[in-house]
């Protein structure tokens, strides 16, 4: 089979990519490559099948890693432009909760994922499934891309293979693996937009305990990063859209990575002394399990003051001292949790680490192959939860396919 240019993913960046190469040269033959049977299916689950496009308040704050992803970004399209005024997709922001988010205005991941196919079928964009790449080879200004069964020969090829989440929608790191052995340097890779364990012993009691509040990434004493948001405990991790803005620390901090929570991030120190004073007297004859249940739920309640002042929780709230409320304000303000380890990759949203900056060009054309681009997660840089990702995908996507389509009239040799 042959081709001009071959897409290696079948998914948001490699869609992006195809689209993108396809108006820039409408002349060229354009094959997507897929390993999975059907192509887009990461894009239908994303967003919990809402498909998160974009966010309005993207910086280079949120995205991290080698590459710098607002280069790209500032160089291609908005979601306005390239969802709605080229591919018909009404878009709409998010919902309380979902602060900043750009949906479809369907709320469905499937209307994006139609509006790619409909658009890559009017540019003759052809597909291939059940293709797994298992070596890439040039032949004088050729790529041969080899399956088990069968080759695919190309004159440029787009890398849109994604990282290693997310494994059920064919994302297992296949390809950076190969590049790595094909020389490539490769950062340190870890699950990002992920919940992270901590010891099961340390929050036996809160599974299922949700609560809002402040929480930071502390190592060896220094605070690398703060959020705001939801924290959700569960048997042996801690998850919530704050949280997961920070796992991608781990992969630099393994070891030596600590979360620390504020739980009334809006009320000082002395506030809660004064308030525990006041319940003291206010509910002197009432036993230690309500002290706290005028604030969170209850199973958090009676967990902090278990762990802060070690008391039966029969004993009367009359019987806590000035000493045992400043200890169980101090917990609430300042609550640690050593980090133990990182989502696995099946529930990680996206892969921090890949293929680094030295290795590609400002046109996210390789340094060591040329004629091969890369996209997407594949690169060594990853956003925050909240649409980043999926921007991040798209644009780096049409960044790669306009630079792969206008390469094409220059005749350049691997």
């Amino acid at each position: 089979m042959y081709t001009d240019i071959a897409i290696i993913g079948g998914g948001a960046s490699g869609y992006a990519s195809a689209v993108s190469a396809g108006e820039t040269f409408p002349a060229c033959d354009i094959l997507i490559i897929e390993r999975l049977f059907r192509t887009g299916k990461k894009i239908i689950a994303s967003g919990n099948g809402k498909c998160n496009l974009s966010n309005r308040k993207i910086s280079a704050e949120n995205y991290h890693g080698t590459i710098d992803a607002m280069k790209i970004i500032n160089k291609t399209p908005d979601y306005y432009e390239f969802f709605t005024e080229n591919m018909g997709v009404v878009c709409a922001f998010g919902s309380e909760g979902r602060e900043g988010g750009i949906y479809p205005r369907s709320n469905s991941s499937t209307t994006v994922v139609n509006a790619f196919r409909l658009k890559l079928d009017s540019l003759g964009v052809r597909e291939v499934c059940d293709f797994k790449v298992e070596s890439i080879t040039c032949q004088g200004d050729k790529y041969i891309l080899k399956s088990k069964n069968d080759e695919i020969i190309c004159k440029k090829i787009i890398v849109a293979s994604g990282g290693y989440a997310g494994t059920s929608f064919g994302t297992d790191g296949t390809m950076l693996r190969m590049f790595r052995d094909m020389g490539y340097k490769v950062s340190k890779i870890c699950p990002a937009v992920a919940s992270l364990k901590v010891n099961p012993e340390c929050i036996k009691g809160l599974k299922g305990v949700r609560v809002k509040g402040k929480i930071s990434a502390v190592s060896c004493g220094k605070i690398l990063r703060t959020e705001y948001g939801e924290m959700q405990f569960n048997e042996n991790n801690i998850s919530g859209i704050c949280v997961f803005n920070l796992a991608y620390l781990f992969g630099d901090y393994e070891g030596k990575l600590t979360l620390r929570a504020d739980l009334l991030p809006d009320m000082h120190h002395n506030d809660i002394t004064e308030y525990l004073e006041k319940i003291r007297e206010d509910r002197a004859e009432n036993t230690l399990e309500e002290l706290l249940t005028g604030i969170f739920v209850k199973n958090l309640a009676i967990w902090l003051v278990r762990n802060a002042i070690h008391k039966p929780l029969t004993e009367k709230i009359s019987t806590l001292t000035d000493k045992e409320l400043k200890k169980l304000t101090d917990m609430i303000k300042h609550l640690d949790f050593e980090v133990t380890g990182c989502s696995s990759w099946q529930n990680a949203q996206a892969t921090y680490g890949g293929i680094h900056a030295d290795c590609i060009t400002e046109n996210l054309e390789s340094r060591l192959h040329k004629g091969i681009y890369f996209c997407g997660e594949i690169l060594d840089t990853v956003g925050d939860c909240g649409g980043y990702n999926l921007q991040w995908a798209w644009s780096s996507g049409i960044w790669a396919g306009k630079k792969c389509a206008e390469s094409l009239k220059g005749g350049s040799k691997c």
